[in-house]
Protein backbone atom coordinates (compact mmCIF):
# COMPACT_ATOMS: atom_id res chain seq x y z
CA UNK A 1 0.00 0.00 0.00
CA UNK A 2 1.35 3.38 -0.93
CA UNK A 3 0.79 6.57 0.96
CA UNK A 4 -0.04 9.69 -0.92
CA UNK A 5 0.55 13.31 -0.16
CA UNK A 6 -2.60 14.73 1.52
CA UNK A 7 -2.31 17.80 -0.72
CA UNK A 8 -2.34 15.90 -3.98
CA UNK A 9 -5.34 15.22 -6.08
CA UNK A 10 -6.06 12.16 -8.19
CA UNK A 11 -4.97 14.00 -11.32
CA UNK A 12 -1.49 14.49 -9.94
CA UNK A 13 -1.57 18.17 -8.96
CA UNK A 14 0.33 18.76 -5.75
CA UNK A 15 1.18 21.58 -3.43
CA UNK A 16 -0.66 24.83 -2.81
CA UNK A 17 -2.75 24.60 -5.98
CA UNK A 18 -4.07 21.09 -5.33
CA UNK A 19 -7.73 20.52 -4.53
CA UNK A 20 -8.23 20.75 -0.76
CA UNK A 21 -4.89 22.42 -0.15
CA UNK A 22 -4.76 25.49 2.04
CA UNK A 23 -4.37 28.65 0.00
CA UNK A 24 -1.27 30.73 0.52
CA UNK A 25 -3.21 33.79 -0.71
CA UNK A 26 -5.25 35.26 2.17
CA UNK A 27 -7.06 37.83 -0.05
CA UNK A 28 -10.53 37.45 -1.58
CA UNK A 29 -10.95 34.29 -3.62
CA UNK A 30 -13.71 35.68 -5.86
CA UNK A 31 -12.42 35.63 -9.43
CA UNK A 32 -15.34 37.66 -10.81
CA UNK A 33 -14.72 41.00 -12.40
CA UNK A 34 -16.27 44.22 -11.07
CA UNK A 35 -18.74 44.14 -13.95
CA UNK A 36 -19.81 40.61 -13.05
CA UNK A 37 -20.21 41.55 -9.39
CA UNK A 38 -22.29 44.61 -10.29
CA UNK A 39 -24.34 42.48 -12.68
CA UNK A 40 -24.94 39.90 -9.94
CA UNK A 41 -25.98 42.62 -7.50
CA UNK A 42 -28.37 44.08 -10.09
CA UNK A 43 -29.80 40.62 -10.76
CA UNK A 44 -30.22 39.97 -7.03
CA UNK A 45 -31.87 43.37 -6.55
CA UNK A 46 -34.21 42.66 -9.45
CA UNK A 47 -35.12 39.27 -8.00
CA UNK A 48 -35.64 40.86 -4.60
CA UNK A 49 -37.97 43.51 -6.02
CA UNK A 50 -40.00 40.90 -7.93
CA UNK A 51 -40.28 38.88 -4.72
CA UNK A 52 -41.40 41.96 -2.78
CA UNK A 53 -44.03 42.78 -5.41
CA UNK A 54 -45.30 39.21 -5.29
CA UNK A 55 -45.46 39.41 -1.49
CA UNK A 56 -47.38 42.68 -1.68
CA UNK A 57 -49.84 41.22 -4.21
CA UNK A 58 -50.36 38.09 -2.12
CA UNK A 59 -50.82 40.08 1.07
CA UNK A 60 -53.24 42.50 -0.59
CA UNK A 61 -55.22 39.62 -2.09
CA UNK A 62 -55.56 37.93 1.32
CA UNK A 63 -56.65 41.17 2.96
CA UNK A 64 -59.15 41.86 0.16
CA UNK A 65 -60.60 38.36 0.57
CA UNK A 66 -61.09 38.93 4.30
CA UNK A 67 -62.60 42.35 3.67
CA UNK A 68 -64.92 40.96 0.98
CA UNK A 69 -66.29 38.32 3.32
CA UNK A 70 -66.85 40.93 6.03
CA UNK A 71 -68.50 43.34 3.60
CA UNK A 72 -70.86 40.61 2.38
CA UNK A 73 -71.94 39.87 5.92
CA UNK A 74 -72.39 43.57 6.66
CA UNK A 75 -74.57 43.97 3.55
CA UNK A 76 -76.74 41.07 4.73
CA UNK A 77 -76.96 42.61 8.19
CA UNK A 78 -77.86 45.97 6.66
CA UNK A 79 -80.65 44.39 4.61
CA UNK A 80 -82.17 42.69 7.64
CA UNK A 81 -81.61 45.85 9.68
CA UNK A 82 -83.53 47.82 7.06
CA UNK A 83 -86.43 45.39 7.19
CA UNK A 84 -86.39 45.62 10.98
CA UNK A 85 -86.36 49.42 10.84
CA UNK A 86 -89.34 49.42 8.48
CA UNK A 87 -91.31 47.20 10.84
CA UNK A 88 -90.25 49.28 13.85
CA UNK A 89 -91.18 52.49 12.04
CA UNK A 90 -94.67 51.20 11.28
CA UNK A 91 -95.04 50.10 14.89
CA UNK A 92 -93.89 53.48 16.30
CA UNK A 93 -96.14 55.40 13.94
CA UNK A 94 -99.08 53.31 15.12
CA UNK A 95 -98.18 53.85 18.79
CA UNK A 96 -97.75 57.62 18.37
CA UNK A 97 -100.90 57.87 16.31
CA UNK A 98 -102.85 56.17 19.10
CA UNK A 99 -101.19 58.39 21.75
CA UNK A 100 -101.36 61.73 19.92
CA UNK A 101 -104.37 61.11 17.74
CA UNK A 102 -103.04 63.23 14.86
CA UNK A 103 -100.88 63.07 11.72
CA UNK A 104 -97.64 64.18 13.44
CA UNK A 105 -96.49 60.65 14.23
CA UNK A 106 -94.90 59.89 10.78
CA UNK A 107 -93.03 63.22 10.91
CA UNK A 108 -91.72 62.59 14.45
CA UNK A 109 -90.45 59.11 13.52
CA UNK A 110 -88.84 60.47 10.33
CA UNK A 111 -86.95 63.12 12.33
CA UNK A 112 -85.85 60.43 14.82
CA UNK A 113 -84.42 58.23 12.04
CA UNK A 114 -82.74 61.26 10.42
CA UNK A 115 -80.91 61.97 13.69
CA UNK A 116 -79.83 58.31 13.99
CA UNK A 117 -78.62 58.34 10.36
CA UNK A 118 -76.63 61.55 10.94
CA UNK A 119 -74.90 60.14 14.03
CA UNK A 120 -74.07 56.90 12.19
CA UNK A 121 -72.70 58.85 9.21
CA UNK A 122 -70.38 60.88 11.44
CA UNK A 123 -69.18 57.76 13.27
CA UNK A 124 -68.61 55.97 9.96
CA UNK A 125 -66.64 58.89 8.54
CA UNK A 126 -64.46 58.97 11.64
CA UNK A 127 -63.84 55.20 11.43
CA UNK A 128 -62.86 55.47 7.75
CA UNK A 129 -60.41 58.27 8.51
CA UNK A 130 -58.75 56.07 11.13
CA UNK A 131 -58.44 53.08 8.76
CA UNK A 132 -54.89 52.18 7.72
CA UNK A 133 -54.74 50.26 4.44
CA UNK A 134 -50.97 49.78 4.84
CA UNK A 135 -49.45 46.38 4.29
CA UNK A 136 -47.35 45.86 7.42
CA UNK A 137 -45.46 42.74 6.31
CA UNK A 138 -44.51 44.31 3.00
CA UNK A 139 -43.41 47.50 4.71
CA UNK A 140 -41.20 45.56 7.12
CA UNK A 141 -39.53 43.51 4.39
CA UNK A 142 -38.97 46.62 2.28
CA UNK A 143 -37.19 48.23 5.23
CA UNK A 144 -35.04 45.11 5.54
CA UNK A 145 -34.30 45.26 1.81
CA UNK A 146 -33.17 48.87 2.06
CA UNK A 147 -30.85 47.92 4.91
CA UNK A 148 -29.52 44.98 2.87
CA UNK A 149 -28.89 47.25 -0.12
CA UNK A 150 -27.03 49.74 2.08
CA UNK A 151 -24.87 46.93 3.42
CA UNK A 152 -24.14 45.72 -0.11
CA UNK A 153 -23.17 49.22 -1.19
CA UNK A 154 -20.79 49.68 1.74
CA UNK A 155 -19.12 46.28 1.18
Amino acid sequence: MTTTDPYSDPLGATGAHAVGAPSADLGPTDDRSIGEIVGDIAKDASTLMRTELELAKTEAKEEAKKAGKGIGMLVGAALFGLLTMIALTLFLIQVLDNALGDAWSPFIITVLWAIVAGVLAMLGKKALQQANPALPTTQQTLKEDVQWAKNQKSS
